[in-house]
């Protein structure tokens, strides 16, 4: 994934995009970067690696060395970036967010064309900002360029821009990620998350459309390019990456996922009795409020009988390996064994993609002495690695829990039945659920329906992407 901020204001902006853009550090872990423009100086961009240190530890000492009333900021999992180009467009900084599917293919058009090169990462593969970069390039005004990228991208992507004293967005074609507009006396900023402006003393004053593109300066905001007609924005910004503070098409985090688990339990205590618990916890730290939603709709008692030790360990997804990340997740996980030994417990996850964690957490649970381990889903079961955006992507989807037992079941002839498997409640969904319950040594394990998830979130079915569970687009 990936977050970014900017800023063009009345006075400057430079500790204004530093903090908005630290305010996105759940979003990326590996790159960290910021380009400021200010009309003495010009540009000034410092890109860090953020793998170990937090965007904040990484720019502090660096921040003397901007100055200006327009800057951009971003955090990323993947490519270094906000990438400063030279081109017949001019001198602009940009930066991306999104999954480009069909790069392969861009890159042979654009490199088909003689003189054109591209700089290779150390993989080989290319920065998808700098090929989003070029594909901008080939036409004649950076609007045209935009919505050309916005066209022959397959994927999604999200286009910041800063042009000296101008900011130019653009949300992706079909609004899979947010882009919001906040505004106080001094001018306007651009973010992905609202807590981040708000805690900055903005307000919002637009939230853009699917496709939209927006002119920002510091004294008006101006779309150059209208919203499509279609949005698809994603679910797990709700379910998963969102802050719990930040809202998206008007729903807050933290609220929809209250909702959320009391739409599980509701549903859950309508099918059958709930199991005899001690307490209903959540897998720290978007799992909680789902549990919460829980705990309150069963009057059942809430509680917390592991605690993520977060002051050394900030995430579980720092290392580069799967190994290094269990070992951390591992690590993290302080127990409380008063609320563990001879204990019935029942957590909510946000999700289970591939189980890897969930099932060290399991057996670190029972070692501490828990008697019995419910587990609740706050989702459907994940199907499809996301094509759209960088969250549950892999190798193979066979590495997908869900696709796995699938396979064991029924072989290839089980990858046929796939929506019946996304169905908890028909019969081969029920299989998918008692086996995965089985392998992974749980006492039950229900996952929230699809139905469900929507009416959590409260938007209208068509306007939600919920391709990773159905594989609908």
């Amino acid at each position: 994934m990936g977050g970014f901020f900017g800023a063009t204001l009345k006075r400057d902006c430079i500790e204004d995009v530093f903090y908005g853009v630290d305010y996105h550090s759940h979003l990326g872990t590996s790159r960290g970067g910021l380009i400021s423009y200010d009309d003495e100086i010009g540009y000034v961009k410092q890109i860090h690696n953020i793998t170990s240190t937090p965007f904040r530890a990484k720019f502090e000492h660096d921040l003397t060395r901007f100055r200006g009333k327009s800057a951009i900021a971003a955090i990323s999992d993947y490519d270094p970036q906000p990438l400063l180009i030279r081109s017949h467009l001019g001198l602009f900084a940009l930066s991306t967010v999104g999954a480009v599917t069909n790069a392969n293919q861009l890159i042979e058009d654009i490199l088909g064309v003689k003189g054109n090169q591209f700089m290779a990462m150390s993989s080989g593969e290319v920065n998808v900002t700098e090929l989003v970069g070029a594909l901008i390039n080939q036409k004649e005004t950076l609007i045209e360029g935009i919505a050309f990228a916005q066209e022959v991208i397959e994927g999604s992507i999200t286009i910041v821009i800063l042009r000296e004293n101008e900011i130019i967005v653009a949300r992706d074609k079909f609004g899979r990620l947010p882009i919001l507009v906040g505004k106080n006396e001094f001018g306007y900023v651009v973010s992905f998350e609202t807590f981040a402006y708000q805690k900055l003393g903005f307000e919002t004053y637009k939230e853009l459309g699917p496709g939209e593109i927006v002119s920002v300066t510091k004294d008006e905001v101006k779309t150059v390019k209208e919203p499509g007609d279609v949005e698809k924005i994603c679910s797990f910004l709700w379910v998963y990456y969102g802050y719990p503070n930040s809202n998206y098409d008007g729903v807050n985090v933290e609220v929809m996922r209250y909702r959320n688990g009391a739409i599980m339990a509701r549903d859950e205590a309508a099918r059958g009795p709930l199991p005899e618990l001690d307490w209903v916890a959540g897998v720290p730290d978007s799992g909680v409020p789902h549990a919460i939603g829980y705990s309150n709709e069963a009057h059942l008692p809430f509680g917390r009988p592991f605690i993520k030790y977060t002051p050394t360990w900030l995430r579980s997804f720092m290392p580069t390996t799967q190994g290094a990340r269990n070992k951390v997740a591992k690590m993290k996980q302080i127990p409380v064994f008063e609320l563990i030994r001879n204990k019935k417990l029942l957590f909510v996850d946000d999700s289970i993609v591939r189980g890897t964690q969930l099932r060290e957490t399991i057996d670190f649970l029972y070692k501490c002495g828990a008697k019995e381990i419910h587990i609740r889903s706050a989702c459907p079961p994940i199907m499809y690695g996301c094509k759209y955006l960088t969250f549950s992507r892999s190798k193979s989807e066979m590495e997908l829990i869900a696709r796995r037992v699938v396979q064991e079941l029924e072989g290839d002839e089980g990858q046929k039945h796939l929506e019946e498997y996304a169905d908890i409640a028909s019969e081969r969904g029920q299989c998918l659920v008692n086996t995965i319950c089985e392998e992974m040594g749980f006492k039950s394990l229900r996952f929230q329906s699809l139905d469900g998830l929507i009416e959590a979130i409260g938007l209208p079915k068509e306007r939600i992407c919920t391709y990773c569970f159905n594989g609908k687009e």
